[in-house]
């Protein structure tokens, strides 16, 4: 028993969703696409299961947040699916890939064949018994990937309010589920070995800005330590959680956010594997030219930085996604994705961005005791990550430009002192364009400049450079500050 499909999308998450409705604008023909997915659901924006599906009042719920509405695009529902001839495969999980035959077989028996195959596998979240810990299957040990994991969380807390609650981990899934049990009216205390939250990317005086809030609102901390067990109760709950350091807390719900691992073992020993990923080119295509990857298990090229990188985050994921169909379906004219990594959050009233790369030295600035705040980092002479939050989208749009084009600082105490003006001059600065390809866009969310003409090198360094002189005599021209 199969089927046969000129295109398949493996996977049933952001990417797939953003890579389907790619694929109907450029004029796929019914019959022609088929995605595969573990989950029951159609395609949805899984951002929304750590933010709007955990509040207490009005939460989001299934059809609101399918694909694509985290760009304000077209709701992708399963009539859209079907109004479009494409073929959804839910609720199955793929046991084999053959990617030299170019065959998937189902766990049901089926074989399905393609002739381009898109792997938009994601990634899943580490578990406790992964470091030597047991008891992840406790009715009140949470984690957060999918929709199945937001419904058991929203059951868990809404039982327990009021309660005790163990956050164990500090990255994007520990701070995004803390606020929403804080949200829910439950204690909370946060876990991790780290030094602050957010070590991949915060500066330690930018953590402790979130901190500061986060404790204001009764969330305590224990840093430089890890969980080593669980004490559990005659039901199989746990009842507390107990620290390598000795520390041992209370606990109705405990919280997992540990971390993720891409789902590459369909394919070890086909593809060419890097970062833990599934290495590609420019255009998303790895080691075998019918195959592409995209999203959390794709480690592609970064232009910017001249290096391969794994990025965990919606917006790589949308972006590559649309970029692997333009090189599928047009690779004469598809160029080299050229992407600029960007990273948000949006929590209690806070909503930050960063775009780049936190390398080399970071210099704040803003009011640490109000509500704006911000940073940059320069490494090699050279502006190559920004941080904003309580921005406006003029501000979002002139650092992620600003981050873009590079430019040189020489100045640290300079560029301290001008703040986000430095950022803000550049970006009302005429930028020389090249014409739109058509293709997509591929500037960050809302930046409204054109991408700027590819120059030798020589020529970018001289446009940085100007960039860079331009910002100071801005400052100095309007002598005001915005903090």
């Amino acid at each position: 028993m199969g089927r046969a499909f000129v295109y398949v999308i493996l996977g049933g998450g952001v990417a797939a969703g953003y890579a389907a409705l790619e694929f109907t604008r450029k004029g796929v023909a019914p019959g022609e696409l088929c995605i595969i997915s573990e989950e029951p659901v159609a395609p949805y924006e899984r951002p929304a299961l750590s933010k709007g599906y955990l509040l207490p009042e009005a939460p989001s719920r299934l059809p609101s947040f399918h694909t694509c509405v985290g760009a304000n695009e077209e709701r992708l529902s399963p009539k859209w699916y079907k109004e479009h001839g494409i073929e959804l495969v839910l609720g199955t999980r793929v046991i084999s890939a053959d990617v030299r035959r170019k065959t998937l077989l189902t766990a049901a028996g089926e074989t399905i064949t393609f002739k381009f195959l898109i792997i938009a596998t994601g990634a899943r979240a580490l578990k406790l018994e992964e470091f030597g810990v047991t008891g992840s299957d406790a009715p009140n040990v949470c984690y957060l990937r999918n929709l199945a994991d937001a419904n058991r969380l929203v059951d868990v807390m809404g039982s327990r309010s009021g309660g005790n609650a163990v956050v164990i981990g500090g990255g994007y899934i520990g701070m995004e589920c803390a606020a929403s049990l804080v949200i829910n009216k439950m204690n909370v205390t946060m876990v991790f070995p780290e030094p602050h939250c957010m070590a991949r990317l915060f500066s330690p005086r930018i953590a402790a800005y979130y901190e500061e809030f986060y404790k204001s609102k009764g969330v305590q901390f224990v840093k430089g330590t890890v969980l080593s067990s669980f004490d559990f109760d005659s039901d199989g709950q746990v009842t507390s959680v107990n620290l390598r350091d000795g520390t041992q807390l209370p606990a109705d719900v405990v919280v997992v956010g540990i971390g993720i691992r891409p789902n590459t073992s369909l394919f070890e020993g086909q593809l060419t594997v890097d970062k833990g990923g599934i290495k590609t080119n420019g255009k998303m295509q790895t080691s075998n030219a019918s195959v592409y990857a995209v999203g959390d298990v794709a480690a592609f090229p970064v232009k910017l930085f001249g290096e391969t990188r794994r990025l965990e985050h919606v917006d790589s994921a949308r972006k590559s996604a649309i970029h692997a169909v333009a090189s599928i379906l047009d690779p004469q004219k598809a160029d080299e994705f050229d992407y600029l990594p960007f990273f948000y959050s949006r929590v209690f009233a806070f909503s930050w961005q960063f775009y780049g790369d936190n390398a080399g030295e970071v210099v704040h600035f803003g009011d640490f005791s109000g509500s704006r705040i911000g940073a940059y980092w320069v490494s090699k002479g050279h502006l190559v990550g920004s941080f904003l939050e309580g921005g406006t989208k003029e501000e979002y749009d002139a650092i992620a430009l600003a981050t873009k084009l590079k430019p040189a600082v020489e100045d640290l105490a300079k560029l301290e002192e001008l703040g986000l003006e430095f950022a803000l001059a550049i970006s009302e600065r005429p930028v020389e364009t090249s014409p739109p390809s058509g293709d997509n866009d591929e500037n960050p969310p809302g930046l409204a400049v054109e991408k700027p003409t590819v120059y030798p090198w020589h020529a970018a360094a001289g446009v940085a450079v100007a960039a860079s002189v331009a910002a100071f005599a801005y400052w100095y021209g309007r002598r005001r500050r915005r903090w």
